[in-house]
């Protein structure tokens, strides 16, 4: 039987750390960090995940100034809310849902964020100091998702140096980030994407397999080498029938659980790891501010 990656108990060794911090901050500064969450419109998956987000937070003894704005909300009242945040003493952490409304450019809208509240660390200035740092990543603003993976893979104790790690998609945020990490463990790294040719073949070869394609149950054991680790980062909600759905990962995990030594699992896998990778960034940000 595989190692199944237990991200809810992980990511609560994390949080469980993080009110730690939090708390000598306290002590210290006679403040604790403050997040910022800005979702605009109404649709249910981001209030859903709004929800938790804020509730991890609160759990850690972040400060949340939730703003929910309207669908109809124009990008320049969007973006003067995020320089007012940029400004506020109290806001050590700004995250901006997505998706946004189509009438707002995204990237322009994220790009607007100080680099040192990114909390979702998508800034091209941390992307870019991801991408030349050769130190540790203690105070970088790491993209949650791809650190909570990286994270899950610290977890098994094992040594990553050398290992042949393929990342299946290249967004810019998980794909990307995720290679460079890998890289910074001196993983061998190849990501493959949907124009890749012999993407199976590759795929097979990896020791490490971290799946971010966005399609359900796509990766089957054809896909997968006897005895490697993967890290499912999909999250895809399909019908059961008309009333019922279920969620499922980019990996058909009960095809390749007999192959492999270890798997994260979809839920309770690499999301609750991106919450906490978020709370992270959170902490790291107002550390760094008082510092400075």
């Amino acid at each position: 039987m595989p190692h199944i990656l237990d991200g809810k108990k992980i990511a609560q060794n994390l949080k469980d750390q993080l009110k730690i911090e939090i708390e000598n901050i306290k002590i210290k500064s006679n403040r604790v960090p403050g997040l910022a969450v800005v979702q605009v419109g109404n649709v249910a998956a981001s209030s859903v995940y709004v929800k938790a987000k804020t509730k991890a937070a609160k759990e850690v003894g972040i400060n949340v100034y939730d703003h929910h704005l309207e669908e109809t909300t124009k990008q320049d009242d969007l973006i003067n809310l995020i320089n007012h945040l940029n400004t506020n003493e109290d806001v050590d952490g700004i995250l901006v849902q997505l998706p946004l409304p189509k009438t707002i450019n995204e990237e322009t809208v994220l790009n607007s964020i100080a680099p040192e509240k990114d909390a979702d660390g998508f800034h091209p200035l941390n992307v870019g100091k991801l991408s030349i740092s050769l130190k540790n990543d203690e105070n970088l603003m790491i993209p949650c998702t791809p650190y909570g993976c990286l994270l899950l893979l610290r977890e098994l104790n094992i040594e990553l140096t050398g290992k042949n790690a393929v990342v299946i998609g290249r967004s810019n945020i998980v794909g990307k980030p995720m290679a460079q990490l890998l890289l910074k463990e001196s993983c061998t790294v190849t990501t493959v994407h949907s124009k890749t040719q012999n993407i199976e073949d590759i795929c097979k070869k990896a020791d490490i397999l971290i799946a971010a394609v966005g399609k359900p149950e796509f990766v089957d054991k054809d896909w997968v080498k006897e005895g490697a680790i993967i890290i499912d980062v999909g999250i895809n909600r399909v019908k059961i029938n008309d009333e019922k759905s279920k969620l499922v990962g980019d990996v058909l995990f009960s095809d390749v659980e007999n192959r492999v030594s270890a798997i994260s699992p979809v839920p309770g896998g690499v999301g609750p790891m991106t919450i906490a990778c978020l709370l992270r960034n959170t902490t790291i940000s107002c550390k760094n501010r008082l510092i400075n």
